[in-house]
């Protein structure tokens, strides 16, 4: 599988123009130069002429300094010390090359930190060892540059290798996002004690209420998402799930037992863990025939998928490591295994709740109205699950079933458990913080100025409180203004004068 060239001259790739004509190199040059089956990397590298160095969208451009020898380790070798680690890319590369193949790779330098980097990955993600005898000096590396990547804090030391193994997961689902520069913003930010302070000033009377009245709002929105509109009832029984959120440890059972929460009328879906294929998208109006948009994982996947999902969830909630960039790798990681037939979307955004509750970033009894934020920015939403799902249509191999599903006929496992989260964990803290800085002071204001129109109504016209909330009602359909029908029905018993009082009081304080 030798080859001679692994850079790739041009100043279009794949469709996307280059800042400048250079070579492409790193992780898009091998996966293109070696047809390995998976997505060009969403930001390509590139060596030019010139002596700049500099990134733009989707480009990470380095000056002819970078230049190297253009043989397969030393692409490696750069992607590993500019690129950061892709598991999805070595996983596909050490299923290509043969053994002797891979030994001859890591003779080029036998102990250097690279060497040792790709030695680990291929034992740790292939689980076999290769005929190389333990390494008996050396320090210890961590695998993942700290400086590129989210990882462990408390890695786990491999003798072998004398590398420690900081990997955010295990080697049954373990996403990976970077370190850009709009995640450590937020993080410096500390948002999560920026609301505390906030919500401190708050009266508990006040707290309590709005909690209420955003379990709600979080529920509504997150049907809504899925593009329904269900009863008072079902949001209210989902609202009061959310609020618990945190409450249980992640476990099979306990997916079934939300899966079970979601669906209210299980006669026509099928609870529990998939049995068969899935797939989000349409039917063909014509012939039934299946158009996917996203290929959710395989059935008989689910049981090492999902297991990995909960191990790693554990190891994510013990460490040290960003709740917002948990939460993006667990949540996301759900949705795109798909494991139930329905309600994956609603149980995913609750995940999102469930870890930011186990790390602390939600407190004092309210819970984040995620999926209102997620609703305000729908368009982004499916922007980033798209941007996740679609590249990989081209590497799943599926068949019509008799029932127009569809049935994945190759080996598809490594596209679940190994992706890059750094877009999902971006538009989840833009979403948290949306909710931060907009919703949350919204509707805490909404509840305050709700109880001054009501001390103003109970005062002078000594209405009760179920009117009251009648009346707030049709102010707010009508811009502030009675209605001639609410004038005439509801409220005859008020004078023109009286109306006109409670009109520009509620546009008062309201407004």
């Amino acid at each position: 599988m030798a080859k001679n060239s692994f850079s790739i001259s041009t100043n279009v790739f794949h469709g996307r123009k280059a800042p400048e004509k250079g070579m492409i190199v790193g992780y898009a040059a091998m996966t293109e130069t070696l047809h390995l089956k998976l997505p060009i990397p969403s930001t390509i590298s590139m060596i030019c002429d010139s002596r700049k160095q500099y990134s733009t969208e989707g480009w990470n451009i380095y000056s002819s300094r970078a230049v190297f020898e253009d043989t397969l380790y030393r692409h490696l070798v750069f992607a590993l010390k500019y690129e950061g680690i892709n598991l999805l890319f070595y996983k596909k590369l050490f299923e290509k090359l043969a053994v002797k193949e891979m030994l001859g790779v890591l003779s080029v330098e036998p102990t250097g930190q690279y060497s040792r980097k790709i030695w680990f990955l291929y034992e740790w993600l292939m689980n076999k060892k290769l005929p190389i005898a333990d390494l008996t000096v050396k320090n210890y590396v961590p695998l993942i540059d700290e400086s590129q990547q989210y990882a462990l804090t408390n890695g786990v030391r491999s003798a072998r290798h004398r590398i420690i193994n900081n990997l955010p997961g295990t080697r049954n689902f373990c996403p990976l996002i970077s370190k850009t520069a709009k995640i450590e913003n937020y993080i410096k930010e500390n948002i999560a004690v920026r609301k505390s302070d906030y919500l401190k000033a708050i009266h508990k009377d006040i707290l309590q209420r709005t909690s209420a009245f955003l379990l709600l709002k979080d529920s509504k929105a997150s049907f809504s998402i899925e593009g329904e509109s269900p009863k008072s009832s079902r949001a209210a029984r989902w609202g009061r799930i959310i609020g618990q959120a945190g409450n249980n440890d992640l476990t099979k059972t306990e997916l079934i037992r939300l899966q079970q929460a979601v669906i209210e009328n299980a006669r026509f879906v099928k609870l529990g863990f998939r049995k068969q294929g899935g797939f989000v998208g349409e039917h063909d109006r014509v012939t039934g025939e299946p158009v996917p948009d996203h290929i959710s994982a395989k059935s008989q996947d689910l049981e090492q998928l999902i297991g990995g999902l909960i191990e790693t969830n554990e190891i994510l909630l013990k460490n040290e490591i960003d709740a917002v960039v948990a939460a993006a790798s667990i949540a996301f990681g759900f949705v795109f295994i798909h494991p139930f037939v329905d309600g994956n979307g609603r149980i995913h955004r609750y995940l999102i709740h469930h870890v930011l509750m186990k790390k602390n970033f939600s407190s004092q009894g309210i819970v984040f109205p995620v999926s209102a934020s997620i609703l305000n920015h729908v368009d982004d939403y499916r922007r980033v699950l798209e941007n996740h799902s679609l590249p990989l249509l081209d590497f799943i191999e599926w068949k019509e079933t008799n029932d127009h599903n569809v049935e994945v006929t190759n080996e598809t496992i490594d596209y679940y458990r190994y992706f890059d989260a750094t877009m999902l964990a971006e538009f989840l803290y833009d979403c948290v913080s949306d909710t931060v800085q907009n919703i949350l002071p919204a509707e805490l204001s909404y509840i305050q100025h709700y109880d001054d129109f009501k001390r103003f109504i109970e005062k002078k016209f000594d209405m009760p409180d179920k009117l009251i909330a009648t009346l707030v009602r049709f102010l707010e359909q009508n811009n502030g203004a009675l209605s001639q029908r609410a004038r005439n029905k509801e409220f005859k018993a008020l004078s023109e004068a009286e109306i006109n009082e409670i009109e520009k009081t509620f546009q008062r304080i309201f407004k």
